[in-house]
C-alpha cells in the first residue's frame, strides 16, 4: 500500500465528514418521525374522533409504504444516482409531511403519511449507499458511526420532542417540524453530495421481482403489526399474512437465482460470508435490541406513571452511552475488524440489559440510569460495526443492492422484535392476572396503554414483573447475537477486488 493511500486510511478526510453530516441531517427526520408520531398517537385519535385501531394505521400505513419502496431504492441508485435519488426521497417525505398537517381526517392522515413513508423508505439505503461509496472500505467503521447517530438516538430523543410538542402544542407540528429540517437537508444536499454514482448499464427494472419482493415484504410487515397489536402469533389473522410473506421471499429467491445480476436484489450476494454474517447479526440485533426499545418508555409511562417528556428524558443515559461508544467502536472496527468489536458489544448489552429483567416499581432512577447508559454502550458498538462489516467485502458497484438488502433485513428484525416482546410483557401479563382472579381487557400493547390509570396502579407489581419477564426474553435474544457474531471479520479491510455480483457486471 502506498504512503498516500495509508495516510488517507488514517482518518476521515473532510469531504467524508461532510457528506456523513448531510446524509445524517436526512436522516435524522426520518428515525425521530417514528418515535414522535407513536407519542402523539393517543392525542391524534382523540382531536380526530377516531379509536386507537384506528388510529394506529398512522404507523402502520407508514411502515407498509416503507417496505414497498425499499427494494426499489437499490435499481433508482444504479439509474439515476444516489444524489438525484436522495433528494427526491427527502423532497417525497417533506411533502407527505406537509401534507399529513394538514389532514382533516383520519383517513386522510392515514394516506398522507402513505406519501411520507414512501419517501422515509428510501432514505436509509440511500444514505448507506452515499456513505459506504464516500468513505471507502478501510474507514467504513468510523464513517458508519456518524450513520449510526440518528438511527441509536432517535428513539431516545424521540419521546422527549414528541412530548414537548404534544404538550405545547397542536399535534399538527409533529409532522411540520419536518419540513424546514428537510428544507435544510436538501440545500445541504444540492451544495455538498457529490453527484454521479449511476451504473453504466442498470438495465431495465425487474418488475416481477418488485412485485414478488415488494408485496412479501409489505404482507410480512403487516402480518408482524398485527401481531404486535393482537399480543401474538397463534390468530391465523396473524399466521397466514406471515406464511404469505414468507412464501413470497422464497418465490423471490427462486426468481433471483434464475435471473443472476439482473434481478432487483441479486440473492448471490449471501455467498460472501463476512455479508451473510453482518446480515444475520444486523437482524438479530434489530430483534433483540430495537425490540428492547418499545419497552423501556412504555416501563416509564405505565408503570412509573411518568409522562412521555420525562420518560424521554429518562431514556437519555442510553443514547450518552451510544454517543461514546460509536466514535471509537467505530476506530477500532477501521484498525482491528468488527470481529473484535461486536462481541465486546453484545457483552455490554448483555450487562445492560440482565438488570431490567429484575425491574419493579420502585427501582431507583440512578440505578436504571447507569444500566441503561452501559446498555447504550453495547448498542453503540453493536450495530453500525456490523453493517460496515457486511459492507467491507462487497465490490463498490454492490453497494447499491446490498444497502436496499440490509435496510429490508433490519426493518423486519425490529417489526419482529416489537412483536415478540410485546408478546411476552402481555401474556405474562395476563397469566399472572388470571391467576389472581382479575380480568384481562384488550390485546397485545393496547392492553397496557388503555388500562385505567387506578388499575394500573393497583397491578403495578404485576405490571412491573411482566416488563422484568420481557426483558428477560430480551437478554437471551441478545445472547444469540454471538453466535453470527464470531464468524464476523477479525482484521481491517483495505481494498476490494471486483465482484460478479454487482451490478452490470
Amino acid at each position: 500500500m502506498d504512503p498516500s493511500t495509508t495516510a488517507r486510511a488514517e482518518k476521515l478526510d473532510r469531504e467524508v465528514v461532510v457528506t456523513g453530516l448531510v446524509v445524517v441531517c436526512g436522516l435524522i427526520m426520518v428515525v425521530f418521525d417514528t418515535t414522535i408520531v407513536n407519542v402523539a398517537l393517543g392525542t391524534v385519535s382523540r382531536q380526530l374522533g377516531a379509536s386507537l385501531s384506528t388510529a394506529q394505521w398512522i404507523v402502520t400505513g407508514y411502515l407498509l409504504a416503507v417496505g414497498l419502496v425499499i427494494p426499489l431504492t437499490g435499481w433508482a441508485v444504479d439509474r439515476f444516482g444516489t444524489k438525484p435519488v436522495w433528494i427526491l426521497s427527502v423532497v417525497l417525505f417533506a411533502a407527505g409531511s406537509a401534507l399529513c398537517a394538514s389532514a382533516w381526517s383520519i383517513e386522510s392522515l392515514i394516506a398522507f403519511r402513505v406519501v411520507q413513508g414512501l419517501g422515509g423508505g428510501m432514505l436509509l439505503p440511500g444514505g448507506q449507499t452515499i456513505i459506504t461509496r464516500a468513505a471507502g472500505p478501510a474507514r467504513l467503521g468510523r464513517a458508519m458511526a456518524i450513520l449510526g447517530v440518528p438511527m441509536l438516538l432517535g428513539p431516545v430523543f424521540g419521546p422527549v420532542l414528541g412530548g414537548l410538542l404534544v404538550e405545547y402544542t397542536s399535534w399538527h407540528w409533529i409532522f411540520l417540524v419536518n419540513v424546514p429540517v428537510a428544507a435544510c437537508a436538501v440545500a445541504l444536499a444540492v451544495w455538498k453530495l457529490p453527484g454521479g454514482g449511476e451504473a453504466e448499464h442498470p438495465g431495465r427494472i425487474d418488475v416481477r421481482g418488485l412485485v414478488l419482493l415488494s408485496g412479501s415484504l409489505v404482507v410480512l410487515l403487516y402480518g408482524l403489526s398485527r401481531a404486535s397489536s393482537q399480543g401474538g402469533f397463534g390468530h391465523w389473522s396473524v399466521l397466514a399474512w406471515l406464511i404469505a410473506g414468507g412464501a413470497g421471499l422464497a418465490l423471490y429467491t427462486w426468481h433471483s437465482l434464475a435471473r443472476g445480476p439482473a434481478s432487483l436484489i441479486d440473492v448471490r450476494l449471501f455467498t460472501d460470508r463476512y455479508f451473510t454474517a453482518g446480515t444475520v447479526t444486523i437482524f438479530l440485533v434489530a430483534v433483540a435490541l430495537f425490540g428492547g426499545l418499545l419497552l423501556l418508555p412504555l416501563y416509564y409511562q405505565t408503570v412509573r406513571g411518568e409522562g412521555a417528556l420525562a420518560a424521554g428524558l429518562l431514556l437519555a443515559p442510553q443514547g450518552l452511552g451510544a454517543m461514546v461508544a460509536m466514535p471509537l467502536a467505530g476506530r477500532l472496527t477501521d484498525r482491528v475488524g468488527a470481529g473484535f468489536v461486536v462481541p465486546v458489544g453484545i457483552v455490554l448489552a448483555l450487562l445492560g440489559t440482565a438488570p431490567l429483567g429484575m425491574l419493579g416499581t420502585g427501582t431507583s432512577y440512578g440505578w436504571l440510569s447507569a444500566v441503561l447508559f452501559v446498555r447504550g454502550l453495547g448498542l453503540g458498538s453493536v450495530m453500525m460495526p456490523t453493517f460496515a462489516a457486511a459492507y467491507a467485502q462487497l465490490d463498490p458497484r454492490a453497494v447499491s443492492r446490498a444497502a436496499p438488502t440490509l435496510s429490508a433485513i433490519q426493518q423486519i428484525g425490529a417489526s419482529l422484535g416489537s412483536a415478540l416482546l410485546v408478546t411476552a410483557l402481555t401474556q405474562h401479563l395476563t397469566s399472572e392476572l388470571t391467576a389472581r382472579g382479575i380480568p384481562a381487557v384488550g390485546a397485545g400493547a393496547n392492553q397496557i396503554t388503555s388500562m385505567p390509570p387506578a388499575v394500573r396502579a393497583t397491578v403495578a407489581p404485576i405490571l412491573a414483573e411482566s416488563f422484568g419477564f420481557a426483558f428477560w426474553v430480551a437478554f437471551g435474544m441478545t445472547a444469540a447475537l454471538i453466535v453470527p457474531a464470531l464468524l464476523l471479520p477479525r482484521h481491517p479491510r483495505r481494498s476490494v477486488s471486483a465482484s460478479p455480483m454487482a451490478p452490470g457486471a
